[in-house]
């Protein structure tokens, strides 16, 4: 089972990014997906979720909602998260990772991560 989170980088405040977690090793339907982030001197923190195919239900922080938009592409094993409207507070190192069981809220109920890709909000 592998996870490879991709897509950060420097954008402007008021900028996009679309991050990319590939799935390897496992069938992605099955799996709900989630985002995390840490920020520099923080812990990491629940960004959002996407249930697995049965529903695709998604859920945002409220930090985020509004501006993030989570979805999945099967046929590519591959979840995305839109970012819209980025600011400063955004910089961090942003997170997928597999679940396991529960409600998908907490870094506890998830088995596999994702190596992490960097987002960097600054002019």
């Amino acid at each position: 089972v592998q996870l490879q989170a991709s897509g950060g980088g420097l954008v402007q405040p008021g900028g996009s990014l679309r991050l990319s977690c590939a799935a390897s090793g496992f069938f992605l339907d099955y799996y709900a997906i989630g985002w995390f982030r840490q920020a520099p001197g923080k812990e990491r923190e629940w960004v959002s979720c996407i249930s697995s195919s049965d529903s695709s239900s998604t859920y945002y922080a409220d930090s985020v909602k509004g501006r993030f938009t989570i979805s999945r592409d099967n046929a590519k094993s591959t979840v995305y998260l839109q970012m819209n409207s980025l600011n400063a507070e955004d910089t961090a190192v942003y997170y997928c990772a597999r679940l396991a069981y529960g409600l998908g809220f907490r870094e506890s109920e998830y088995d596999y991560w994702g190596q992490g890709t960097l987002v960097t909000v600054s002019s």
